[in-house]
Formats: structure tokens, sequence, C-alpha cells
């Protein structure tokens, strides 16, 4: 395998207070929490860190303090994908000097570039730094899919596009991609709810944003589907299910910051233009919580 990010890489969320400032020390307390409980690597400043009303200054920030949490027992991915690709190559530049393990790289969003504009864009940021990269596919958000073979010449071309986040519930580009792509590029499920069925067409794991309060179910989910106790793990992603699909009853990562605040590890706030839940989703997430 070129790089092995681990099985269950969390998405974290960026906790804030209640004026909507980053509050690095509860980075660093839930990370400390992930690293402990299922979590083999954590990926700040992604979607559900609520990247794209960051500051860089925050995202540097909050990259060291994930950093200093952990303290290695799991690797820490920085998210640093843009529309732009000379913004995409200088984030990717900060996160190699401030030693992210690896770096989590999403299609352009919202300028929808073609195959041919996908291939350059990733690979001016492959040849920019030597950090292991994870492209990150989710069609729903960028207006675009990445299609397999572009993802194919991608990873045939450069060692250090390692792998892909696959937000995208196509099961048959899964199984185009196993078998046209390199044997040791990896496929994460970018779906909690699509883990289970994206592992048994040779996914190697997911970004989960479930892991945040159920690490070490969805670590033992994996770990025994891989050694063959396939009934296990398909029990526990039947007994999963439901926050699987509860957590995105609103935009990520509205209804998992209700939850944490709900296992008093984080306050319950969220940057505009998103808005927390209303008093009713609260209740209908927790009794869901508290059912599993």
């Amino acid at each position: 395998m070129r790089y092995d990010a681990g099985e269950v890489i969390t998405a974290m969320v960026t906790p804030f207070n209640k004026n909507r400032d980053v509050d690095y020390e509860k980075v660093e307390s839930l990370a400390f929490q992930l690293a402990n409980t299922g979590s083999d690597a954590i990926l700040v400043t992604g979607t559900t860190g609520e990247a794209p009303t960051l500051s860089f200054d925050e995202e540097i920030e909050i990259l060291c303090s994930v950093k200093r949490a952990v303290n290695q027992h799991a690797k820490v991915i920085m998210g640093t994908g843009s529309n732009s690709t000379e913004t995409a190559i200088k984030t990717a530049k900060f996160a190699e000097k401030n030693n992210a393990d690896a770096i989590l790289s999403v299609v352009p969003y919202y300028n929808k570039p073609s195959q041919a504009g996908m291939i350059e864009h990733f690979s001016a940021i492959a040849e920019a730094v030597n950090l292991p990269i994870i492209l990150y596919n989710i069609p729903s958000r960028t207006g675009v899919n990445m299609s397999v073979e572009t993802v194919k010449t991608l990873a045939k071309k450069y060692e250090n596009i390692i792998g892909i986040k696959q937000s995208y519930g196509d099961m048959d580009a899964i199984t185009e991609l196993k078998s046209s792509c390199p044997s040791d590029f990896v496929i994460y499920s970018g779906d909690d709810s699509l883990t289970l069925p994206m592992l048994s067409l040779g996914a190697h794991g997911v970004i989960s944003v479930a892991s945040h309060l159920f690490g070490i179910e969805i670590k033992s989910m994996i770990r025994n589907f891989k050694t063959g106790d396939v009934m296990t793990a398909k029990n526990m992603h039947l007994k999963l299910y439901p926050i699987f699909k509860k957590l995105f009853m609103a935009p990520n990562p509205v209804p998992v910051k209700a939850a944490l605040a709900y296992k008093d590890l984080i306050e319950d706030y969220v940057r505009r233009p998103l808005v927390e839940l209303t008093k009713a989703e609260k209740a209908d997430l927790i009794f869901t919580l508290d059912s599993i």
C-alpha cells in the first residue's frame, strides 16, 4: 500500500464558542477523544469542519492544535481543497510545512471543470507537494462528477495520489475503480451508510461523521467484515443505520454538532449561513441517538 491513513477517519467538526470563534480548547479535547475511540486518523478543515467559513489562519491553528492533542496516536489529515488551483497548492504547501500527515483535496466546486481540467488541477497539486493526497469526489456539492478514467489517470501517474473519498452512491464506479486503478490505491466511503456496501467491493474504510459518536462500533464493523464475520458486521450496520441517516437530517455538520453538544463534548454553535437545529429537530435526533 502506498500509504495507509487507517480504516476509520473522522471528518472532525470545528467547535465554536457562543461568539462563534474557534474554541481551540474544545478542538484539542475532541481530537484527543476521537484518537482514543476508534479513529485511526482525523480530518480537519473539511466540509464537516465548516472550512468555507474558516480563515486561513484558523485552519492552520486547528491543524496544529489537533496535531498537539493526538500526539501521534492518530494521523492528522488536512482538507486543502479549493476551486482555485493556486489556492489549493498554497494550502497544501502550508499543510506540508505544518506537518500534516496527508491532505484531502476536493474536486473544484462551482466552476465545474472538465475531466481534463481536473487532471490539470490535481496534477499541479501532486507535483507541488510530497504529502499523500486523497482525492475527494462529491458531485452533490461540486456540481460535477470525477470519472473513473480521470481517477485512474491520476492514480497511475502520481505515487502520492494514494486514494479517493467517494461520496457518491454509484457502486459500479467502486467496482471500476478497484479493477482499473493500481492495487495499492485505496477507496474510502464518504457516507457512513455506504461503508459496508463499499467494503464488499473492496473499499478500505470510511471518512466518517458518525465516528464522532460511534467510532469504536464503526471500527469493529470494518474489522469484522474484513476478518470474515460478515453477519456481525451487517448487524452493526443495521444497528447504526438510523443514526447514519439522522446525522444528515439537516446540512452537515449541524446535526452532529447538536449530538456532540448533547454529549457535553462541544457547544452547539455553527457559523452562518448554517443554523442550529430547532427544538423539535433536536428532540428527534436525541431520541434516535438514545435508541442506539
